[in-house]
């Protein structure tokens, strides 16, 4: 049985790290919003978007479920799933650093949005290195997924549209991953994490299970830099550029195969094709782990909220994602569902191969 007072110290150490975290990033969204407010008027009156007939839950009924979402991950903390979690944020200056980089290319970001202005990186120097759907500026941001500065913002922008949750949500795709891994031996198991971007996803698989050796791979040379130099600490690290549509491993290679916030900017086409890439390279016994959005129907208090994001942020694939059925994409490629949980406005989907 817990002892209290440690489980007292252990909370009010969560609270001391995460809830001044959340706390920075809804305060961006508020300034976000205010900054942007004008220039969202000037984009409903030149280009009128249907509004949502579904529920969209109230800011009360968000922060309910953001507190439940934080009691869901000290919980798991202290059920040993992971250690107290480190968002290896940097020191404050770095905060700052990427904070001053958000709030500069928001005028972009606005701009971009009354134009409906997508593809500036789809470029004469870029065409043919990356596929066409690749080539977007995603979120109306500067850069695509194509530079430096876009890298150093990326996980600023998403915590700021998640208040805050991101690396919360998906701590949640963990604990089946560590259940897994602990059930064998740890230090000849392997991992592959398919769009790792920035790393952030990774950065917590080491915390929880540092003698895992783990491979990244991305599509996006600057985000898979960023992503060596936020995991530079631990070992057994491996990163490549590639394209998950052709994943550069064998078959049944890894122990574990994952995937976070991928599948909804994959033009319907291209998903079962990664998913299938995914269940080859994954080892008979082995899981699948993907993490993403919501879907509609997951919890429906939630659907107006899920169509009405891609009219504010550049997601030419998304409306195609909320109705896509992973179940079939099992069935299709060998693998069995065995979790499908709605994790706040994300969702925790898991599969395993038989064998």
């Amino acid at each position: 049985m817990a002892n209290p007072l440690e489980t007292l110290a252990t909370r009010a150490r969560y609270g001391s790290r995460q809830l001044p975290r959340v706390a920075w990033y809804v305060g961006h969204g508020l300034a976000m919003r205010r900054i942007s407010a004008r220039a969202r008027e000037r984009v409903l009156q030149n280009r009128p978007m249907a509004s949502s007939e579904q529920p969209i839950p109230d800011q009360r009924r968000l922060f309910q479920d953001l507190g439940a979402l934080l009691e869901r991950d000290i919980e798991n903390v202290e059920r040993g799933y992971y250690p107290m979690p480190d968002d290896n944020d940097g020191s404050f200056l770095d905060v700052l650093r990427r904070s001053r980089l958000f709030f500069q290319d928001l005028p972009e970001v606005n701009r971009r949005r009354e134009e409906n202005d997508n593809s500036e990186v789809y470029t004469d120097e870029n065409k043919g290195k990356r596929p066409r759907y690749y080539l977007q500026n995603f979120h109306y941001q500067s850069g695509g997924w194509m530079t430096e500065d876009s890298a150093a913002r990326y996980d600023t922008q998403v915590e700021v549209l998640f208040n805050g949750s991101a690396n919360i949500m998906r701590r949640q795709l963990l604990p089946p991953i560590i259940e897994h891994v602990r059930a064998g031996n740890q230090r000849t198991m392997k991992l592959l994490d398919v769009a790792c971007g920035t790393g952030r996803f990774l950065h917590a698989v080491k915390q929880a299970l540092p003698r895992l050796r783990v491979t990244g791979v991305d599509m996006s040379e600057p985000y898979v830099k960023a992503a060596q130099k936020h995991l530079k600490k631990w070992s057994w690290v491996d990163f490549f550029i590639a394209n998950g549509e052709q994943l550069p491993f064998e078959d049944n290679s890894f122990d574990v195969v994952s995937s976070v916030y991928m599948f909804h900017e994959l033009p319907p086409k291209v998903r079962p094709i990664v998913f299938s890439e995914m269940a080859r390279v994954v080892k008979p016994g082995g899981v699948m782990a993907i993490m993403d959005s919501l879907q509609r129907g997951d919890i429906p208090a939630y659907d107006g909220l899920l169509e009405t994001f891609p009219a504010n942020f550049h997601e030419p694939y998304y409306m195609g994602y909320l109705d896509e059925k992973f179940s079939k994409f099992a069935e299709k490629s060998g693998v069995e569902t065995v979790l499908d949980m709605p994790v706040f406005v994300s969702k925790a989907m898991v599969f395993t191969k038989p064998g």
